[in-house]
């Protein structure tokens, strides 16, 4: 018996069936090849968006953090993550929403294929990047991985950071000592979520950094269709 049978149909290539049990065979590089050429385009379109909405959401007080754009069946589904200083509410988020559905429909950047948009909050489990991200989190217990030749993790309270993304770096609270690390010996930095915290001089929440809860606005993300109608 014949591992795979070549089929012809009336026209175009053959059509490769595969028997039962076999290894399948590799895609044909024309495939390969529309896959890479799709992804380039939706990396392309992602950055116009980003572009387009950078200067916008900065005259509302909010930084872009994040652009997403992933396909879903006939659709796209476009994520934008913003946040602040103090943490973004669900009022900001709606604000938000709203500028960046009227920047999309009086611009080109999403091009003509349907796509829905959601827009959140930037939430606790994105990797801290830039010196804004640790002066938000300041208080808050993160571990870091460190970039070689220094190994291993550290993890630590956030003490105050420097503004400059340079040459700057993060003081640490490491079990009582402090520790000071430069952003560019960090390889990855994440927010620990706390459930037993220490008690801060604040209010929790308060100043945007004391809920150690996952971001309750990631429950409550601001959904709207390209119809611009909320869901």
């Amino acid at each position: 018996m014949r591992d795979r049978a070549r089929v012809c149909g009336p026209t175009g290539p053959p059509v490769v069936r595969q028997a039962a049990g076999t290894t399948p065979a590799p895609p044909p590089s024309e495939d390969r090849e529309d896959h890479l050429v799709d992804n380039a385009k939706q990396d392309a379109t992602r950055e116009r968006v980003e572009a387009a909405l950078v200067g916008p959401l900065a005259a509302l007080g909010l930084d872009v953090e994040a652009v997403e754009l992933t396909p879903a069946g006939k659709r796209r589904v476009l994520r934008v993550a913003v946040d602040k200083d103090g943490g973004v509410s669900l009022d900001d988020v709606a604000e938000a929403t709203r500028e960046v559905d009227r920047v999309l429909e009086e611009g080109d950047a999403m091009g003509e294929h349907p796509y829905t948009l959601e827009v959140t909050s930037r939430g606790v489990d994105r990797p801290l990047v830039a010196p804004r991200h640790w002066r938000r989190n300041a208080d808050r217990l993160v571990k870091v991985t460190l970039e070689p030749p220094l190994t291993g993790e550290v993890t630590g309270r956030i003490i105050d950071c420097d503004e400059d993304a340079d040459g700057g770096g993060v003081r640490l609270d490491v079990d009582g000592e402090v520790r000071r690390i430069a952003y560019a010996d960090v390889k990855k930095a994440l927010v620990q979520i706390e459930f037993n915290r220490r008690p801060q001089a604040t209010e929790p929440g308060e100043d945007g950094q004391g809920d150690d809860e996952p971001d309750a606005l990631d429950e409550h993300d601001t959904e709207i269709d390209e119809d611009g109608e909320d869901r």
